[in-house]
């Protein structure tokens, strides 16, 4: 069960994410800043984010972590795709950069009930929130270098 429900928030996470990603004219047509790594390069750090935190929740449910772990999961995997949802579909990154917050919060949380019971989870969910705290940066610059939206 455990290895099922950490493959299934990576998956699903990761799937509806790319669902919801178009990387067209719009976004192409953004000034950047000059610290965004290359679009390629987004792929594997998620692949990676993802697999790393897929783990991590399998391993604190086998430690014990209960429901409320599983819930602060389910709750990132929503809270990752509204962001992705509002930067790309909407074409709103003023939108996403308020929303980030939250995503990072409950990316806080998932280190931390984590970490009540395996602290190797923990730390497999900490380039999550690397990666997403760099991502605010980006979003914040685009924002400015682009704004206003709507």
């Amino acid at each position: 069960m455990p290895l099922v429900l950490g493959v299934a928030w990576a998956m699903g996470t990761a799937l509806l994410g790319a669902s919801l990603t178009t990387i067209g004219p719009w976004y192409q047509g953004l000034t950047r800043p000059c610290f965004q790594p290359p679009d390629w390069a987004f792929g594997p750090a998620w692949t990676l984010i993802f697999a790393l935190s897929g783990y991590a929740l399998m391993r604190a449910w086998r430690a014990g972590a209960g429901r409320l772990l599983l819930g602060v999961f389910v709750l990132n995997g929503v809270l990752n795709a509204l962001w992705t949802f509002l930067f790309f579909t909407s074409r709103r990154p003023d939108w996403a950069l308020i929303e980030i917050v939250p995503l990072w919060l409950s990316i806080l949380a998932m280190i931390w009930l984590a970490a009540r019971h395996d602290r190797v989870a923990a730390w497999c969910i900490a380039p999550y929130i690397a990666w997403v705290s760099f991502a605010a940066m980006l979003n914040l610059a685009i924002v400015q270098l682009n704004g206003p939206f709507g």
